[in-house]
């Protein structure tokens, strides 16, 4: 049973050398920002660490992108705001979407009105459309055979 525990301390310790940050602020900063009454399990805790690790890795490679030697605020700025205000930006994809989709209704709308109003003979709607030169190669067909 020592024995058990002692691997499991073990497994834990170098884990925590693994992780980015210091496993016990993240976990000050998770349960500050949670309700009192939630537990977190110890996965939660090393996952967090690594996916806050991997965001520093992601902002950092934008860092890396700029050609000056220097970083200056407003660089990280611009690389952190994907980050900081995905609110604002899944409220704009929304917007754009429903945008979209007025834009496809009224589409719709338009060609039902073109297909019921703008023929060129008095026939019968058909379902298929008939290309304008497919239709007058048939009419000149008619012509000939008569």
């Amino acid at each position: 049973m020592a024995e058990e525990e002692f691997n499991e301390e073990e497994i834990e310790e170098k884990e925590e050398e693994e992780l980015p940050f210091a496993k016990a602020e993240v976990v000050r900063l998770m349960k500050q920002n949670l309700d009192s009454d939630k537990m977190i399990r110890e996965r939660v805790k090393v996952e967090m660490n690594k996916f806050l690790g991997d965001i520093l890795k992601q902002v950092c490679e934008q860092l890396n992108e700029y050609p000056y030697t220097t970083i200056e605020y407003e660089m990280l700025k611009e690389s952190t705001y994907p980050y900081t205000n995905i609110k604002r930006i899944n409220q704009e994809k929304e917007r754009i979407l429903l945008h979209l989709n007025a834009i496809k209704a009224d589409c719709d709308a338009l060609a039902m009105d073109v297909q019921k109003t703008l023929k060129l003979k008095d026939v019968v709607d058909e379902d298929k459309f008939t290309p304008l030169s497919m239709s007058k190669q048939e009419d000149d067909d008619e012509e000939v055979e008569e």
